[in-house]
């Protein structure tokens, strides 16, 4: 049985318009992200989600929202869900950061275990996400090929994407520029061989659940999106 997961990013806020740093600051959308969220709400909906579960920062609720209007769900929180906590860089602009911490924007991005003063790495993200797709696997043996929605933040979800198709954690940063209401879609299969527990070399962030275990994620769609995308009217 094959089980389709699909993260779907936030639409946009004020902060992402102007290149201001959110982290865990609770922004909501802009007119134009209002806009990318139903447009996408109905643009998925044709998939039958089965759940939604969402990031408890308003603007993923937001989107979350927008979806399970067009679908009949009620929509979960989860603040596990929550973006990347950046520490004292919430609130700031890319050039004050840059500014203050020359170079070390490009650090954060390019390190996994490294975080912003007072803040979370990726690998910190990637922990906490990856329990809330275990344990729906685990709460959920009839999920099929209609998807799991989650909404929640492009860091985070870079950090989830990586942590589930167990890439070594050098290569994390491989997953970066999600947009606004874009998504990724993901298929569990059963793992190969006797079990996970077996494999020569075990990822740093690996499964946290039995369930979880004996699936083996793979990735179908990165950066997915509407065409044209949703601009302002």
């Amino acid at each position: 049985m094959t089980r389709r997961l699909i993260l779907l990013r936030h639409g946009q806020t004020h902060y992402n318009a102007s290149l201001r740093m959110q982290g865990q600051l609770d922004t909501e959308l802009s007119e134009l992200g209002v806009q990318q969220a139903h447009a996408v709400g109905r643009a998925l909906a044709h998939r039958r989600p089965w759940t939604i579960l969402s990031s408890d920062l308003q603007r993923a609720r937001e989107t979350a929202l927008a979806l399970a209007s067009e679908v009949g769900l009620e929509v979960r929180t989860d603040p596990r869900l929550r973006e990347t906590h950046l520490g004292t860089w919430q609130g700031m602009s890319h050039s004050e950061v840059d500014e203050q911490w020359p170079e070390a924007r490009m650090r954060w991005r390019s390190t996994p275990r490294w975080s912003p003063p007072e803040g979370e790495s990726r690998l910190d993200v990637a922990r906490r996400t990856r329990q809330v797709v275990d344990e729906l696997v685990d709460a959920s043996p009839g999920w099929n090929e209609h998807p799991a929605v989650l909404v929640a933040h492009g860091g985070a979800i870079a950090a989830l994407t990586a942590a589930l198709i167990e890439l070594p954690v050098e290569q994390y940063p491989i997953f970066n520029g999600l947009g606004n209401t874009c998504w990724v879609q993901l298929s569990a299969h059963p793992r190969p061989g006797a079990s996970w527990s077996g494999q020569a070399a075990e990822p740093e962030i690996g499964p946290t659940t039995d369930g979880a275990r004996e699936v083996l994620w793979r990735l179908d769609q990165w950066n997915a999106g509407l065409t044209p995308p949703v601009a302002t009217t």
